[in-house]
């Protein structure tokens, strides 16, 4: 039987790394944060730090597809993620970017910044301090997650969903000018799916022991339910392995 998200709250046995990857419209976020918010985790979205680094390049005059400048710019800002998932925060020299980064400049121009290697180091390591400090256990939710930033996650989920699910889901996310039609969303899924999986650096792929949950036909309700499962799952085991 599934639940829905309003269920009362569920803790896990044992504190957990979760990893969860996929492509962006397979609800990778609803579903991390209903999640670590349901069992007592911290919530971090690595997407947003990635997005974050792209607008301060963009605010600052950094051609993003210089990568050479992207390489020499970015250490320079300082990004702050805060965990709670109920609000999570992310900031920029101590300026509130949570809005800021999801423009669709920044959208455009991500992927390049992104797949600079100097970048993905400085945000890998940032990533996975946080993790582990992390003292109640956390859901790390991105690209490569499971496959480069916490290859000994407790649990690896990997979401999919068909193109045309996807595209109705970010289509419905966009509002105002920035609204899409399906079509067009779709086309530029598919061009952000491409550019991902073939950087050379931690591109988008599913870990060999990550578990694949296919969201199309699913409720969010049904995913939530379904990965909670699966880290009560992991918890369990871990806290018999720590006796």
């Amino acid at each position: 039987m599934f639940v829905t998200v309003e269920t009362a709250a569920r803790t896990a046995p044992a504190a957990v790394i979760v990893a969860i990857d996929g492509p962006a419209g397979t609800g990778k976020s609803s579903t991390s944060k209903a999640v670590a918010a349901k069992l007592g985790l911290g919530y971090l979205d690595t997407g947003a730090q990635y997005r974050a680094i792209t607008w301060w390049m963009l605010n600052n005059g950094i051609d993003v597809n210089d990568a050479t400048a992207v390489a020499d710019a970015a250490a320079k800002p300082a990004i702050v993620s805060g965990t709670d998932p109920a609000a999570p925060t992310i900031t920029v020299d101590g300026l509130d970017a949570a809005g800021p980064i999801r423009t669709q400049e920044v959208t455009a121009a991500v992927s390049a910044v992104s797949a600079v290697p100097e970048v993905r180091s400085l945000i890998t390591d940032l990533q996975r301090s946080i993790a582990t400090a992390a003292p109640n256990g956390i859901v790390v939710e991105g690209r490569d997650i499971g496959s480069t930033v916490l290859p000994d996650a407790d649990l690896k989920v990997f979401l999919t969903a068909s193109p045309e699910a996807r595209a109705a889901r970010r289509s419905g996310e966009l509002k105002g000018k920035e609204a899409a039609d399906l079509a067009a969303t779709r086309e530029a899924l598919i061009k952000r799916d491409t550019a991902d999986s073939s950087r050379k650096t931690s591109p988008l792929a599913k870990a060999d022991d990550a578990v694949e949950v296919d969201t199309t036909e699913l409720t969010l309700d049904q995913v939530i339910e379904c990965v909670v499962t699966l880290i009560e799952g992991a918890s369990a085991e871990k806290a018999g392995l720590a006796r």
